[in-house]
């Protein structure tokens, strides 16, 4: 009998390792390739709240807003969640800016808005007496649905905590009732209830008084330790700022 003699296996290996090697590259190649359409190609993103001056208020409420008659600004102001569009961020909303760290693409700012956002304030005189706003925070939006999904679960939590909240706890002096078209400055102290953490803060904001809307504008640090908020974390997400920024913007009608 003749003894067979030992196969060769090394080619067969050499051409699998060189398949694998050319599988790797490729992908290698093609998530570059996506981190630079992300990054290119995905805009900036909105721009941040608190400019020196406010946006103006959407065309179809300034037309068929009409000035108030002398006086007329004493009174409940709710929010009016049908002036404007969320699409566009021309509405009433409000939301995050945080500074993150991705795996494909880098530094980035992520951004997330709700238009769930109701309440109300009193003006007697010249003062705000009082006021409260609650923003639904299940429904935030930001550009990528992954990361709205694991808010959910992860830092803010917003299965467990689904609302924020802010309550006016000392008036708000506006010196003298606006004239209209007249953008204010003023701060408004209270308590805001986030991640179930009450915390007494002071909010810078910007108003006008346009016909008869009443348009506020502003942002607030935020530490999330101070909430007890855990930064989240994925295979996508590499770090996340120590702190972000809580903006608002708000529509309010008399009614």
């Amino acid at each position: 009998m003749q003894s067979r003699q030992p196969r060769n296996y090394a080619p067969a290996r050499r051409r699998l390792l060189a398949l694998v090697a050319a599988a790797a590259l490729i992908a290698a190649i093609a998530a570059g390739a996506y981190g630079i359409w992300y990054l290119f190609l995905q805009g900036p993103g909105p721009a941040a709240v608190g400019d020196a001056t406010l946006p103006p208020v959407p065309s179809a409420a300034a037309s068929s807003s009409s000035p108030l008659a002398s006086g007329a600004i004493e009174g409940t102001w709710k929010v009016d969640t049908s002036i404007g569009s969320f699409s566009d961020f021309s509405g009433s909303f409000v939301g995050y800016r945080v500074q993150e760290q991705l795996a494909t693409v880098g530094a980035n700012t992520a951004v997330g808005r709700t238009p769930s956002v109701s309440g109300t304030m009193v003006i007697q005189g010249t003062n705000v007496t009082a006021a409260t706003m609650t923003a639904d925070l299940t429904s935030l939006q930001s550009d990528d649905s992954r990361r709205d999904g694991q808010l959910g679960r992860q830092g803010i939590q917003t299965q467990q905590f689904p609302n924020a909240t802010f309550t006016l706890t000392s008036p708000i002096a506006l010196g003298s009732v606006p004239q209209d078209g007249q953008q204010i400055s003023v701060t408004a102290r209270g308590q805001l209830e986030l991640h179930g953490v009450k915390k007494d803060v002071e909010i810078p904001l910007k108003a006008r008084l346009s016909g008869s809307v009443i348009q506020v504008s502003g942002s607030l640090p935020i530490v999330w330790t101070d909430y007890g908020i855990q930064k989240p974390s994925s295979f996508i997400v590499l770090t996340i700022a120590d702190q972000g920024t809580m903006e608002l913007q708000l529509f309010f009608t008399k009614g």
